[in-house]
């Protein structure tokens, strides 16, 4: 018993040190979407869809939960965010090619249909960016319409 007193003691102890330490934040400027929203118009209700479901892990600035002072929680967020940023970042739009861009449209219209966005582990936390079936609707509206503005854009090259 008092090898498992021991044991549980210096978890405790790691538990405590690990909570002065975390990964970096995503806390640049929400400005930086800008340049995709103007791009891209999405109506009023799209423009607030991607801010409460899509934003905080697609773009350079997330609003983070209370629950992310918390160690190893912290490095969890973390690691979502800079996957979703890995896959697609609005406030890299303005160096991503017509082509590219296109493409990520495309992938954007898949996982929402497939409702594999926003991922359920956001949505379990952030109940706001679980989206019903008319804001899908809504989404992939908009999202074709963009797709169709860059075929445009393509053929006028």
């Amino acid at each position: 018993m008092k090898i498992l007193k021991k044991i549980l003691i210096l978890l405790i102890i790691a538990f405590v040190i690990a909570q002065f330490f975390g990964p970096e934040k995503n806390d640049g400027d929400i400005a930086t979407v800008e340049p995709f929203l103007n791009e891209t118009n999405p109506p009023e209700d799209v423009r607030l869809i991607l801010k409460s479901a899509c934003f905080d892990c697609h773009s350079d600035h997330t609003r983070y939960p209370w629950y992310n002072s918390i160690t190893p929680v912290n490095y969890w967020l973390a690691d979502h965010v800079k996957h979703g940023k890995g896959d697609f970042n609005v406030s890299d739009w303005e160096g991503a090619s017509l082509k590219k861009r296109d493409h990520k449209f495309e992938e954007l219209i898949e996982m929402v249909e497939k409702k594999e966005m926003p991922l359920p582990s956001y949505t379990w936390t952030h109940a706001e960016a679980k989206l019903t079936d008319d804001q899908i609707a809504s989404v992939v509206a908009w999202a074709k319409k963009v797709r169709t503005m860059y075929a445009e854009q393509k053929t006028a090259e």
